[in-house]
């Protein structure tokens, strides 16, 4: 085998990892959705409810208290977190853009049916977006939780969001006991509510 012969092996090669590699990220973006962050916001920023001026929240994690907030639904109704102590809290961060939103959303919903009599609340936050089309997403789909307008995304930004879907789960004493990053399978919800005690209700 002459060099000549060997570079051009060696450069196909090259070129097929990085096609490998591209297909992989772009993979990911399609599974798990868009960043929640565009370019030029700072994800340290101070967020509102939590945290000195000028220094960031502590990041939500599995086993703390869920951070507290109250914003306004579509009906222009003050929610907070804090009024929902006691039941069991699914918090939702979408954006009507994201694809894999759009595809947990009606499992969702349909759980939330089934299970608000048994103290299961849903609250979901769009991503700043404009109200009509948040009523409008809203509508499509039918949703009868709370959808909560976040202004400024400040909430997002309390809560670390970094991509979307993203899903907590808080439990009756206001604590966050799972983080889901990407689309749920309605498998998955299923498990995840049956740790509380919600299921066989389908």
């Amino acid at each position: 085998m002459n060099l000549e012969a060997s570079s051009s092996g060696r450069a196909a090669w090259l070129l097929l990892g990085a096609g490998l590699l591209i297909g992989l990220a772009l993979g990911l973006v399609v599974f798990y959705g868009l960043p929640a962050l565009p370019l030029g916001r700072d994800a340290s920023a101070p967020a509102a409810g939590g945290g000195l001026p000028g220094k960031p929240a502590p990041a939500p994690v599995v086993g703390a208290p869920a951070p507290d907030f109250t914003l306004k639904d579509l009906d222009g109704n003050s929610v907070s977190l804090s009024s929902e102590k006691g039941k069991v809290v699914l918090i939702n961060f979408w954006a009507t853009w994201c694809g894999p939103c759009r595809l947990e959303m009606p499992a969702i919903e349909q759980r939330y049916e089934t299970y608000k009599d048994q103290g299961f609340v849903v609250l979901a936050f769009d991503f700043d977006e404009p109200v009509t089309d948040v009523g409008a997403f809203a509508h499509a789909y039918n949703l009868t939780f709370p959808v909560l307008l976040d202004p400024g995304a400040k909430v997002n930004d309390l809560y670390r969001i970094i991509g979307y879907p993203t899903t907590f789960f808080v439990d009756r004493e206001g604590i966050i006991t799972r983080q889901h990053v990407g689309a749920m399978t309605e498998a998955q919800l299923d498990n995840y509510l049956a740790d509380f005690g919600l299921s066989g209700g389908l």
